[in-house]
């Protein structure tokens, strides 16, 4: 059994997770000015989102509701923002972004 093939997942990034992110690093450049806080976000976006090729399956989710629904979260290292994702055979599907102060849970349901 080859393990490192079984825990190898593709990640698609939906449009609606890009939007997201769009709007996260839109505001921190027209609204705060700061591009380097932007730059470092869209890094920290990439970071989690190449981490899900190898950890997908083992992220849970602690909301029951949302996990019924088949999501899971990971966080961003090194800002208070996070990924719902759900998994379909071997792809992590990114769904959406929220910082944590959002409530993504009606949104998602």
């Amino acid at each position: 059994m080859d393990f490192n093939k079984m825990s190898h997942y593709k990640v698609v990034v939906t449009d609606d997770a890009k939007a997201d992110l769009d709007e996260f690093v839109s505001y921190i450049l027209l609204v705060k000015k700061n591009e380097q806080a932007a730059d470092s976000l869209l890094d920290d976006f990439l970071d989690a989102v190449g981490e899900l090729e190898g950890v997908a399956g083992s992220l849970k989710l602690d909301d029951e509701d949302l996990a019924a629904l088949g999501y899971h979260r990971i966080h961003l290292k090194k800002h208070r923002y996070y990924l719902l994702y759900r998994i379909e055979d071997q792809t992590a599907i990114v769904d959406n972004m929220f910082h944590d102060l959002q409530d993504y849970k009606n949104h998602m349901i």
